[in-house]
């Protein structure tokens, strides 16, 4: 009897997997902190017999080499995949048996990377699982702009292809088990559910329902930003990952924390944003360690700047210099956890913003200036009228270009809000986080504009 394990990566977006038999697993596509992945073996009481990658990652920094080498499996990684280490390349076709009865097949699904390939878990010669990487998702489909504009359109033709094959090889009850589409930018658009079969994708997923010039078409007007470390992620997982270092980063005082910030380093506050609004170091930026602080803080800071992480325990702290790990920022310059008094030297007092809702913008509208720091996608279905709009990706390079007089700034639901907020505030800037659902805009009496 088989089983099929699934680790969550809500920080990220994504998925990996654990599946075998009684004796023995394949581990795909793996995070880089591989303790839980050889846990997770560890209470199945299964041997990692192999590694196998669907493709070179974009979007976090992979754990296959250090996995494979720690637990002497053999790396499975697709043979066009161009990388500078040893592995054993899988051609479209290619099997290996997991476990007595259990036979992994490669499936050559190109589309998200000219050499993505999907595999096929067969049990006594029946498929009854594929796990898809960035080919077919929930509902969806992977990401065909992420790795070289002149390949987008001839990559999405390839994914509306390959969605075909897969549909067309196996059966409805077959499980499908992607890597992103959960939160993922690597993902077209996000899942609708939590699972999926064959049978369910070719009922709604447009690759399987529309045209392929259709589909192409919808798939390449739809495209949203690509976050900007990803530009980074490719190449260290093509380089070979270096292993993962979790020990505790140095304690940082108020001298030092005071020191890094006037050195023009980052300090970024994981406690909520309703903590950070009451009471924060001056200077420093709030990114929730409970939101996507890996895609935001990755996406935001420059890259190889050190970063000095604060919160209330440090439990939080262990936490967040994990998930930072997933996507290449290794190591903390320094860390401190407790009370934010603690956090500023004698004399010097935390510093603090307004959080309101929707309702209150309202009363005082034409005499402030309101920051819209949603996705260029998500203005186009509307706007609070005369708004100014600057993605939140985009802020640190145009808060200049903010018009004088106090800011009151906005996303979806509280979280982009915030850390622009804090943004903002280390700028100088008089600013107060609104703190609610975009919904509650109209609701609220502003004038909505589209377009």
């Amino acid at each position: 009897m088989f089983f099929v394990d699934t680790l969550e990566f809500e920080g990220l977006g994504n998925r990996s997997y654990l599946a075998g038999g009684p004796q023995a697993a394949v581990v795909v596509d793996p995070p880089r902190d591989i303790d839980q992945v050889i846990a997770a073996a560890a209470r199945r009481g299964v041997r990692i017999a192999y590694v196998a990658e669907t493709h070179v990652h974009n979007d976090y920094v992979s754990g296959g080499l250090e996995l494979a080498r720690v637990s002497g499996a053999r790396y499975l990684v697709p043979d066009g995949a161009s990388v500078s280490f040893a592995r054993t390349p899988v051609a479209d076709g290619d099997t290996v048996a997991v476990d007595e009865g259990l036979v992994l097949r490669a499936v050559a699904t190109p589309g998200h990377t000219p050499h993505h390939t999907s595999y096929v878990l067969e049990e006594d010669g029946r498929p009854v699982a594929a796990f898809t990487g960035g080919s077919l998702l929930i509902g969806t489909v992977g990401r065909p702009d992420l790795v070289e504009p002149r390949l987008t359109e001839r990559l999405a033709r390839a994914q509306h292809a390959s969605a075909h094959r897969l549909a067309d090889e196996l059966d409805d009850e077959v499980a499908v088990l992607p890597t992103h589409g959960f939160g993922s930018f690597c993902s077209s658009a996000q899942a609708e559910g939590d699972t999926t079969t064959i049978g369910a994708e070719r009922k709604s997923n447009d690759a399987l329902t529309m045209d392929m010039d259709t589909f192409v078409a919808e798939l390449l007007a739809g495209l949203d930003d690509i976050p900007a470390y990803y530009a980074h992620m490719g190449p260290v997982n093509a380089a070979g990952p270096a292993p993962v270092d979790l020990t505790p980063p140095r304690p940082a005082d108020a001298e030092e924390i005071a020191s890094r910030l006037a050195a023009g380093e980052w300090v970024v506050d994981l406690r909520s944003r309703v903590a950070f609004a009451e009471g924060h170091v001056a200077g420093s930026f709030n990114f929730e360690g409970e939101g996507k602080l890996a895609t935001y803080l990755a996406w935001l800071i420059p890259w190889g700047k050190p970063v000095t992480l604060l919160t209330d325990t440090a439990e939080r702290i262990a936490d967040a210099q994990r998930e930072l790990t997933r996507v290449g920022i290794d190591r903390p310059a320094a860390a401190a956890s407790g009370d934010p008094s603690a956090w500023i030297r004698d004399g010097e007092r935390l510093a603090s913003f307004r959080r309101a809702r929707f309702a209150e913008l309202a009363d005082v509208r034409d005499d402030v200036v309101v920051l819209d720091v949603r996705r260029d996608s998500e203005r186009a279905g509307g706007f609070v009228e005369g708004s100014v709009h600057i993605p939140i990706h985009q802020l640190p390079l145009h808060i200049g270009e903010l018009p004088p007089g106090v800011v009151w700034v906005h996303c979806a639901g509280g979280m982009r809000a915030a850390i622009a907020a804090s943004l903002l505030d280390a700028a100088g800037r008089e600013v107060v986080a609104v703190d609610d659902g975009f919904e509650a805009a109209a609701d609220a009496g502003l004038t909505l504009g589209s377009r």
